[in-house]
């Protein structure tokens, strides 16, 4: 499974963006997804997960109530809308298929992972 994640750029704190991840294969619908970030010389974090037919999200508890995950099967997509940004969300932001239906928070629960795509919210 190839994955591309794109809809990163430059925002305002408040601002909202929305990242797409797109996956190559038809399998894909059976995965669960997760998006996790990365910022200069921090370790990859987790932010949000869906589970293949949608019905199961989580959330890290700094972006929860902001960001909201989504995803549609017949395009082999997953979004993440990103709602009142703020200057600590700024990372390279990734998604990754699981091993699994179900996705969890930790990176050794995926095994397909995106290039990336970087966000950054000026104060």
């Amino acid at each position: 499974v190839q994955l591309q994640a794109s809809g990163g750029g430059l925002e305002q704190a408040g601002g909202s963006l929305r990242l797409s991840c797109t996956a190559s294969r038809r399998t894909f619908s059976n995965n669960g997804v997760g998006w996790f970030r990365q910022a200069p010389g921090k370790e990859r974090e987790f932010v949000a997960s869906i589970s293949w037919n949608g019905g199961y999200t989580s959330y890290a508890s700094s972006v929860k109530g902001r960001f909201t995950v989504s995803r549609d099967n017949a395009k082999y997509t997953v979004y993440l809308h990103m709602n009142s940004l703020k200057p600590e969300d700024t990372a390279v932001y990734y998604c990754a298929a699981a091993r699994t239906a179900l996705a969890g928070g930790r990176v050794a629960d995926y095994n397909y992972w995106g290039q990336g795509t970087q966000v950054t919210v000026s104060s």
